[in-house]
């Protein structure tokens, strides 16, 4: 080898050596800005951590409603829906209709709206339980998305973006703050055991923040979780060497493999595992509550029972430290094409008593004032009738709209009795206060004590955030 050759070589290989460390350091040293930086915090670390500023909320409990409720037909009432029942209006918003081979005329509530409470606040009667607790609420009247389709809409919703791959909102909030309880999962999902939402278990994921972050799957009936208890019963004493060995055999792994966020997530979730054996048990344990607060969520009578339980044991979760619970319903039970004026209400059947118990309860225990409950959907839908092929009226539904929905917050921080927001005559769009996806995040992050602009993760060279590079506004008018 001439001496040129050689160090033709030798350079190439400095090079790729120095790329190696910048790599390795980025893996070790946990690239991004926690809540509080400092010495000794590591990204796939769940202990408790400092906000930005002082926050208002400490545990977040996401009521997820998979499909698009109808905003007009259960939160924003529009007179002129009922004067202008049947009037041609397609030609109008043909742009806006993801179906139109199917889509009908304007189309009036078949619901019945009246105010409640003291805020006066309008609530269809497919709500009963809900619309005795609105003044507790604040309700957006005024959201808006920027894709008609499920799958992005709710990848939007839920990361930010509109595709795979991405943290979603849990995953940023325990990246941020940890979690104030260590025998039991910092983010944690209750699933419907009917069946997965849109987009299955991506609704959870950590995506590039290390995969500590990810969402915890709960069972509401049975074992919490598969394969948690051991196979047979060990003296104390020898289950504690025996946790004490393994560890130190982990940490002894883990220091010959540096740079591997995946291992390190999968020692320290057995570790919780072990943690969790009597924790997880106990805190879904539903049969320690009084009959009487079982009855309030609906739990034991269909067709409550299932969605009452979750509500239940979300509050038992958030009563123990756990930092964010979300809950979904199989499917999309509020994607109604069809059959409105019955498959509405059946949703609504199925999810109204729990909700309005959990704001009670949470209330009653002391607990409103620290959880911040939010509630909602991806998108709405539109004012005008989606058909059936047999173009009969009376099963009519409605198509999807991304331009004006409802979601409400309560608890933590919520000025509650509130009503924000406005659409237009019809409900077809969001006119007044409009409400973006990114306002959502960055509302929902502020209530936490966290900054949308100063929580981030350094990936590719960028300052990745919930909120993207859109620019954000906290929704200060439904704030106490």
């Amino acid at each position: 080898m001439s001496r040129r050759s050689f160090f033709q070589q030798v350079s190439g290989g400095i090079y790729g050596a120095a790329l190696t460390c910048l790599l390795a350091q980025d893996f070790r040293s946990g690239p991004g800005l926690l809540a509080a930086e400092g010495p000794g915090n590591r990204p796939s670390d769940l202990k408790p951590r400092q906000p930005h500023f002082t926050p208002r909320a400490r545990s977040v409990i996401h009521l997820f409603m998979n499909g698009g409720p109808s905003q007009m037909d259960l939160f924003d009432p529009k007179p002129i829906l009922d004067q202008e029942h049947g009037r041609q209006y397609f030609d109008k918003i043909a742009g806006e209709v993801e179906n139109p081979q199917s889509a009908g005329a304007l189309m009036r509530s078949p619901f019945k709206f009246k105010q409640h409470s003291q805020c006066g606040m309008w609530v269809s009667e497919a709500l009963p339980h809900l619309s005795k607790q609105v003044d507790d609420i604040a309700l957006i009247r005024s959201m808006h998305t920027t894709n008609l389709t499920h799958e992005p809409a709710v990848y939007l919703i839920q990361s930010g973006k509109m595709g795979p791959g991405r943290p979603t909102l849990g995953a940023w909030v325990v990246y941020g703050l940890g979690s104030e309880c260590q025998n039991l999962p910092a983010y944690v999902v209750l699933d419907d055991p009917r069946g997965l939402p849109v987009n299955g278990v991506e609704n959870w994921q950590a995506g590039f923040l290390p995969p500590i972050f990810q969402g915890t799957r709960f069972r509401s009936t049975g074992s919490p979780v598969l394969n948690l208890r051991p196979d047979m019963d060990r003296p104390a004493e020898v289950a504690r060497v025996e946790r004490e060995l393994l560890a130190r055999l982990d940490r002894l792994h883990q220091r010959q493999r540096p740079g591997q966020p995946n291992l390190e997530a999968r020692i320290a979730s057995y570790e919780l595992a072990a943690r969790m054996q009597l924790a997880a048990t106990d805190a879904l344990d539903i049969s320690k509550e009084s009959a009487a607060i079982q009855e309030m969520y609906g739990v034991g009578r269909e067709p409550t029972d299932s969605y009452g339980r979750r509500c239940l044991i979300a509050r038992r979760l958030v009563e123990r430290g756990v930092r964010f619970v979300q809950l979904y319903i199989n499917g999309q039970i509020w994607d109604n094409h069809a059959a409105l004026a019955t498959d509405l209400r059946a949703a609504c059947e199925r999810t109204d008593q729990p909700i309005a118990a959990l704001l009670r309860d949470l209330k009653e225990r002391g607990l409103f004032a620290s959880t911040l409950v939010v509630w909602g959907g991806e998108f709405g839908r539109l004012p005008i009738a989606q058909l059936p092929p047999d173009k009969d009226e009376r099963k009519a539904g409605r198509d999807h709209n991304k331009n004006a929905f409802s979601s409400w917050m309560a608890g933590a921080g919520i000025k509650g009795g509130t009503t924000y927001g406005a659409t237009d005559e019809l409900g077809l769009a969001a006119v007044e206060n409009r409400v973006s996806v990114p306002d959502w995040h960055a509302t929902i992050l502020h209530l936490l004590g966290l900054h949308h602009d100063q929580l981030f993760f350094e990936q590719n060279g960028l300052k990745e955030k919930l909120t993207g590079v859109n620019e954000a506004q906290v929704v200060r008018g439904i704030l106490a």
